[in-house]
């Protein structure tokens, strides 16, 4: 009996050893992150300082972004500084030529932004600085300005629309009490699509009664936790969690295994049938670089930069035109004109000739900007144009919402939806990127801008063209969900009726 008492006791020992090991491990680490964040603790007592902390800005403003947009405005520079974030905020166009272009080199988007989408993206484009991001630039520019690209991404629009959008909102179409949610229809949609152009494979996510796969589900879950990284009061909180494989970053671990381990069985089903006849960005990419871990990192950086921005994109555009009948009136007018009032989908050609609908596009993006702001990192003590100092390490944000809300910017009428204000003698007229950062500006201009244009115009008139669509709830102003890119939280209901003609 003692003897087996005994060997017992000697087994379970080490059992006894590894968790008070564990249990005292754990305790220092959270001991040691409460008192850095005691240390982090902002002191500063300013009136911003104190309404960021305690979110007395909420009952006045539907969005931390109108609440930003109204700082800016009463700012004479149309700069802020929120102290407890060190964190310069500006919506000057002169400053934002100055971080993007003038002083590229010395605005970089840093390594605390790198670290919070590091596990997601790797060393992919939209990730890195440096040598890294103009090997991938250089490389990238050839392959997404050829004519054969564009050519290869509007087929798969027009197939997608074809297939499957045009008829998922025919099958709604009419039916009582039939109410949907238009942001995940394109949210599904512009998945799909990305998905085919990265991956050469259609997930079909669009058909509603289709379970959703593996990777679609382990993606949503890596970009929405990843994305959480951002909000997070203190980057030690989840480098705690990551490093104690808890929470969040569990989550986030296993669904970053499940979307990098299927996208590496793609690409070994790739190899077997040959990468010469596809015309995907994976094949495209396989065909020059020979490491497997840095082209998934690519193509997923292409696929998360081209899902959420179109589907935003465009639930802000059929937003803001339920409440303006008279320009869904004038794009369908201008459809008639260019195009066969029967035919559904038009040409490149066509399109081109739309003046009034690439304006409206435009004007639904500068009130509705698909990201509302973006943010780099000074490297080295530098002057703004408007005499602002931004000490070394200070993030830096410039924010094309509150750009678009600026009297200084676009004049009085800066709340208004006025299509009109893009053209000259009934053609489209852009204007400076630095006024206009939608799409970025300077080097790191979006690649992808004319592909994702392509895209949101398409949609557009094949369903302004067929379809009556309106708001459920058109009263309730537009609230954004914490994202990288403006997600309306709760979605956008709408109620669709198929025209008569």
């Amino acid at each position: 009996m003692e003897t087996g008492y005994s060997v017992f006791s000697q087994s379970l020992q080490p059992t006894c050893c590894f968790l008070f090991f564990s249990f005292t491990l754990s305790f220092t680490i959270f001991s040691l992150l409460l008192f850095t964040l005691s240390l982090l603790k902002p002191h500063c007592d300013c009136e911003i300082c104190r309404s960021y902390r305690s979110r007395s800005w909420s009952p006045e403003f539907d969005n931390l972004a109108d609440w930003y947009t109204h700082l800016l405005r009463k700012s004479p520079t149309n700069t802020i500084h929120i102290h407890v974030l060190n964190n310069t905020i500006t919506a000057n166009p002169e400053n934002v030529e100055h971080i993007l272009k003038t002083q590229f080199e010395n605005y970089p988007k840093g390594r605390p932004f790198s670290a919070i989408l590091g596990d997601l993206l790797g060393k992919g484009i939209f990730n890195v600085d440096g040598d890294s991001w103009k090997f991938q630039r250089k490389m990238a520019s050839l392959e997404m300005g050829s004519i054969s690209i564009r050519s290869y991404a509007f087929d798969i629009v027009r197939s997608e629309i074809q297939s499957n959008l045009i008829p998922l909102f025919s099958s709604v179409s009419g039916e009582k009490d039939s109410v949907l949610d238009l942001q995940q229809v394109f949210q599904r949609f512009s998945f799909d699509t990305i998905f085919r152009f990265s991956f050469g494979l259609d997930p079909n996510t669009l058909q509603l009664s289709l379970p959703i796969s593996d990777f679609v589900m382990a993606f949503d879950v890596a970009s929405k936790l990843s994305a959480e990284r951002a909000m997070s009061v203190s980057p030690l909180i989840w480098k705690v969690k990551k490093v104690l494989n808890i929470g969040s970053e569990k989550k986030l671990k296993k669904s970053i295994e499940v979307v990098k381990s299927l996208a590496q069985e793609v690409m070994e089903n790739r190899r077997k049938i040959g990468v010469s006849t596809q015309n995907d960005l994976l094949s495209r990419f396989m065909s020059s670089i020979n490491d497997d871990a840095y082209i998934i990192d690519i193509v997923i950086s292409f696929l998360l930069a081209g899902r959420d921005t179109v589907a935003s994109a465009l639930t802000g555009f059929f937003w803001v035109l339920s409440q303006h009948p008279e320009v869904e009136k004038s794009i369908r007018e201008e459809s008639d004109r260019v195009m066969c009032p029967t035919k559904e989908l038009a040409s490149l050609e066509q399109m081109r000739e739309m003046h009034y609908l690439q304006a409206a596009m435009y004007e639904s993006m500068r009130l509705y900007p698909p990201v509302q702001f973006d943010s780099k990192f000074c490297q080295e003590d530098d002057i703004l144009p408007d005499y602002t100092f931004v000490p070394k390490g200070t993030r830096i944000t410039y924010h094309p919402y509150a750009m678009g809300r600026m009297e200084r910017v676009w004049g009085p009428d800066c709340f208004d939806f006025k299509p009109e204000r893009w053209l000259q003698g009934g053609v489209f007229c852009p204007v400076s990127p630095f006024k206009y950062p939608v799409f970025q500006a300077g080097p790191r201009v979006c690649l992808g801008k004319e592909i994702a244009l392509l895209e949101m115009k398409s949609v557009a008139l094949s369903l302004v063209g067929r379809f009556d669509i309106r708001v459920a709830t058109p009263e309730k102003a537009l609230r954004f969900m914490p994202s990288l890119t403006a997600t309306v939280r709760g979605g956008l209901p709408v109620i669709i009726q198929e025209r008569k003609r």
